[in-house]
């Protein structure tokens, strides 16, 4: 393709945005944005998508059959699921003025996942034992309701998935797919150039599953997650749930002091009372109220200098979800206002459970349940009794240790780029998903749901492959395999090589513009294909070959340049 013929140039003069890829993506002219989490891909920018999308759909063609669903689906299949109420980021549609409306006030759903619309599919054809395991997938554009879009392609309210849901007789057999699904993630990776720096990391299982998940995360400088490896054995989790056991610190010789309640009127959250009384966050203990769906009081405790994980927190008591109770609920249960909440004077109504970085903890502070008050030099048996049983409450920190192994954890900063559930039955029994068995009995059918964000591979390979010029494609997604610069002069030979190069199928952009030669230079570079040829009169009759990963470049024949390509 000739240059001209995209129709389109790169911006060198366009905003920083808040990304790398944003910033890299709009200035090389591979995206426009429409609005915030909303990008226009254009030319080169659909070149690049369309190769990720066949890369990946020729790994998923060797696990599932792809099918194409709608955008849109009826309220009542979210109502179904359970799920029209619980997903933070759904999004409707309907009618957008007076017009349209006397058609129709019908509203619909924009769907950010689609398990709500393969069940019933897959019900309708698939009832016999004999019809399993299977798997449909897609790719296809998702819609969710992000507060705040953000980091370019990363977090967008518009984008391009690869979902796919596989379905299954027994968890055995579910859980020997799952395998076979990171298998072929790990098969998208590498041909994608970031296989060696991509880790399966266990996670939350969120909106979609009560069991944990896995989530596929790309060593990255510019990353948003922090992921904690367990140095020996390589199991690697995301920050929410990774188990995790603090660093003891020196309490060698102390002895316990007189228990004393001390006035904190006005002083509220941690590092306030850890100013005002001035002792080490590690000395004291955060409480904080919880409620469970069911109505059920928690008091969770942790060390001072930790934050309690709730996903950690829900395992712990076995409920189906919870959040920090009310101020009004705070009050009825402790006596006292919100930030006063202590393990002291508690009722038995409210059941407590403790983090183990409290294990063994001498003169720690705790809140007096009284407003305005403090405990400090609080002691276990003495003042209320040991706990029974520890629980891992915390979020972990750099230097916590994994208590698999007994070291501390590596920590890196990564990029998502894919995720896998088990659902089991969840969505099976919404939908009263049942097969037949051996023995004719009916069985609800075990799922799962695999994604890739086709649209987030595109902006972190960016973030991931760029440097002070541009972008640095990986050769197997850049948008051409050559970029070819003519300079004034040798029209002629370009037009010659730009024809070998395109009867021997290699891809390549002609930049045949009259323009400087500075210019056609800092376009390549800002644009990252892999290799750049260079022809003018200064070469006589030879190639300057210099890839865009390389500080240097060298003469060929064009023989020998049809040839390294060819190889």
């Amino acid at each position: 393709m000739k240059f001209s013929q995209l129709h389109t140039r790169t911006i060198k003069e366009a905003r920083e945005y808040d990304s790398v890829n944003a910033t890299l993506l709009t200035q090389a002219g591979f995206i426009d944005q429409v609005m915030a989490g909303v990008y226009a891909f254009l030319p080169l920018g659909l070149r690049v998508l369309n190769k990720i999308e066949t890369i990946v759909r020729e790994e998923m063609d060797k696990i599932g059959t792809e099918i194409s669903m709608p955008s849109l689906s009826p309220m009542t299949l979210w109502q179904q699921s359970g799920r029209l109420e619980t997903i933070d980021v759904l999004m409707k549609t309907t009618g957008a003025n007076e017009i349209s409306k006397r058609k129709s006030t019908k509203e619909y759903i924009l769907n950010a996942t689609h398990e709500e619309i393969v069940t019933p599919i897959a019900k309708k054809f698939n009832a016999s034992y004999k019809d399993f395991p299977f798997a449909f997938y897609q790719i296809q554009t998702k819609f969710r309701n992000e507060a705040r879009a953000k980091s370019g392609l990363l977090r967008g309210r518009e984008f391009r998935m690869k979902d796919l849901y596989s379905f299954h007789t027994s968890e055995e057999e579910l859980i020997d797919y799952y395998q076979k699904a990171k298998e072929a993630y790990m098969a998208v990776y590498r041909r994608l150039g970031i296989g060696d720096d991509t880790y399966i990391v266990q996670a939350s299982g969120g909106a979609f599953t009560d069991n944990y998940s896995h989530e596929f995360q790309v060593k990255c400088e510019t990353g948003e997650d922090q992921v904690f490896l367990d140095p020996v054995s390589k199991v690697a989790f995301n920050q929410e749930i990774a188990p995790s056991r603090a660093p003891v610190f020196d309490q060698a010789g102390e002895q316990p002091q007189p228990l004393h309640k001390t006035l904190t009127k006005g002083i509220t959250g941690m590092q306030a009372l850890v100013e005002f009384l001035q002792v080490d966050p590690r000395r004291c203990v955060k409480t904080l109220i919880y409620q469970t769906s069911n109505g059920q009081l928690i008091a969770a405790a942790v060390r001072g200098d930790y934050d309690i994980s709730d996903e950690k927190l829900r395992h712990a008591t076995g409920a189906t979800s919870l959040s920090l109770a009310s101020e009004t609920v705070v009050r009825e249960a402790t006596g006292a206002e919100t930030g006063y909440a202590g393990l002291i004077g508690l009722p038995d109504s409210v059941k407590v459970f403790v983090d183990d970085s409290l294990q063994g903890i001498i003169n720690f502070e705790c809140g007096a349940n009284e407003t305005d008050y403090h405990f400090t030099n609080v002691n276990w048996g003495r003042d209320l009794p040991e706990p029974e049983t520890y629980h891992d409450l915390k979020v972990v920190k750099p230097g916590d240790i994994s208590p698999e192994s007994n070291q501390p954890y590596e920590v890196f900063v990564g990029s998502e780029v894919g995720n896998i559930f088990p659902l089991g039955t969840k969505y099976s029994q919404a939908f009263d998903f049942t097969f037949a068995d051996q023995n004719g009995k009916e069985q609800l059918v075990q799922m799962g749901c695999y994604g890739i964000g086709i649209t987030r591979l595109m902006g972190v390979l960016v973030e991931k492959f760029h440097d002070e010029k541009g972008i640095i494609w990986p050769e197997s997604v850049a948008p051409f395999r050559v970029h070819l610069i003519s300079l004034r002069g040798a029209e002629a030979q370009a037009q010659q090589l730009y024809q070998n190069l395109a009867q021997q199928g290699v891809e390549v952009l002609w930049d045949e513009r009259e323009v400087s030669p500075g210019i056609k230079f800092a376009d390549a570079d800002l644009i990252g294909i892999p290799v750049r040829l260079v022809v003018s009169e200064r070469t006589s009759g030879q190639v300057e070959w210099k890839q865009r990963n390389s500080d240097t470049s060298e003469l060929l024949s064009v023989e020998d340049t049809l040839s390294r390509l060819q190889r």
